[in-house]
């Protein structure tokens, strides 16, 4: 009891908090170290070929166009498989799903090193692409599950940066390997990383609920913010219930005005992403004639200025939440930025030295870098049973990026002018402003 009477812990107008609430958890962190590392093994299994390109091209013979394929035939399986890899990453749980893929590209990763020839080549790059096509299909849903609005960007941000992290940090490495032991060495360290970390993957990863360590107190703040600590079990349930079917399912996520602003945007981001991952090298070396150990070193620099510009943005999106700006704003005032600033990429083809081609290319990838935080788009919007399916549409369009930039680059290299396509790419980043801005309109969960 009190000096006035009531019980401990209340007074006349109702209960008071604790003086000593249980303080939060911070177990959803390793989560976004695990999503971390994935990705920088993903990446650099997706993107090792833009290092060994040059090398390859020269044992197999291989022209513009048919580089150009070579670099896109990742993308022919990636893109087609979304829908059914949506409706998988529904439907199986990601302790499952994620290291079975991660264990399967990275086998196709190494097979790359054994490959004689073109047809070889485009084969076991479509086998890369197919398996990892729920990738980020399952990033979504777990940045859903364990991360509230107010942290969820940034969530998206830390392991968006991680795509470049490979190249960024490794480049130097991979570079050397090349050049000691041949480009097959490349496929062959990226491979066996991977399968190392399939099974570190696999003992660690958990849902909120289930995770060592976590406390109920943390779970309430994910939930309270908008994250869906026990979304396994609600997808579950309605799976088995049986609501919806697969052609009503798609047909709510491909009819809605909103989510084809977003899917949209996707695209264009994936052009300059395409760009910087496949051909960027190759333009240092043959179009602008750096030397190979040049464009090596070079070839750095933009990967660590997107990694740097991914994580500016979530860390400002999520602080514009905190600060009671709308989640419309806070979302979209850095995608708009940073694609109107990464047209800027057209600026070195009026410049011919070394260090001003590097400039306006490394700028323009940061602004790029800027704009990658889309995905908190698709976990605002998508409705709650169809993440994944919602997802896998706004992949696929990634894909298509990832599908059409790498030919027509190629298309239009041979063709004897370097300038068109960072024209090109300039003109397209300008549509994605406008899709962002006139059809998106405000960011909320569209109903089923």
């Amino acid at each position: 009891m009190q000096a006035d009477g009531l019980p401990l812990g209340r007074r006349e107008n109702g209960p008071v908090k604790p003086t000593n609430p249980v303080k939060p958890t911070n177990r959803r962190f390793h989560i976004m170290g695990l999503l971390f590392v994935t990705i920088v093994i993903n990446y650099l299994d997706r993107s090792n070929i833009s290092i060994a390109a040059p090398g390859m091209a020269s044992d197999f013979k291989l022209d513009p166009v048919q580089l150009g394929l070579v670099f896109s035939a990742f993308s022919w399986t990636y893109t087609p498989f979304q829908l059914p890899g949506g409706w998988l990453t529904d439907r199986v749980h990601p302790r499952i799903l994620y290291p079975a893929i991660i264990m399967l590209w990275s086998l196709a990763t190494l097979t790359t090193g054994l490959v004689n020839g073109l047809i070889a080549l485009i084969a076991v790059r479509m086998a890369v692409g197919f398996f990892e096509v729920p990738t980020f299909l399952i990033n979504n849903r777990i940045a859903t599950t364990w991360f509230g609005e107010k942290e969820r960007a940034t969530c998206i941000a830390i392991y968006t940066a991680a795509e470049s992290v490979g190249l960024a940090f490794m480049n130097p490495v991979l570079v050397w390997l090349k050049v000691e032991y041949g480009w097959p060495s490349v496929f062959f360290i990226s491979g066996a990383l991977g399968l190392v970390w399939s099974f570190a993957f696999y003992r660690s990863y958990r849902d909120p609920a289930e995770f060592p360590g976590v406390n109920a107190a943390e779970i309430a703040m994910i939930a309270e913010s908008g994250g869906i600590p026990d979304l396994s079990r609600r997808m579950a349930d309605r799976h088995t219930g049986g609501i919806g079917t697969p052609l009503r399912d798609l047909c709510i996520v491909l009819g809605r005005r909103k989510l084809w602003g977003i899917y949209f945007g996707h695209f264009v981001y994936g052009v300059v992403s395409t760009f910087f991952r496949t051909w960027f090298i190759t333009y240092l070396i043959n179009y602008r004639h750096f030397s190979f150990i040049k464009a090596g070193l070079y070839g750095s620099m933009p990967f660590v200025t997107v990694f740097l510009g991914v994580l500016v943005s979530g860390a400002v999106s999520d602080l514009l939440v905190r600060r009671g700006f709308s989640l419309t704003f806070a979302r979209k005032a850095p995608i708009v930025g940073g694609l109107i600033f990464s047209t800027s990429i057209v600026g070195a083809n009026f410049v011919d030295s070394e260090p001003l081609i590097m400039g306006f290319l490394t700028f323009a990838f940061f602004c790029n870098g800027v704009a990658s935080i889309h995905w908190s788009l698709v976990s605002a919007t998508a409705p709650e049973r169809l993440i994944g399916l919602t997802s896998s549409v706004f992949n696929l369009m990634g894909g298509l990026a990832g599908v059409v930039t790498p030919i027509l680059i190629g298309v239009l290299l041979k063709a004897g002018d370097y300038r068109l396509p960072l024209v090109v790419i300039a003109v397209i980043e300008v549509l994605g402003v406008l899709s962002y801005i006139f059809v998106v309109g405000k960011l909320e969960r569209v109903p089923e």
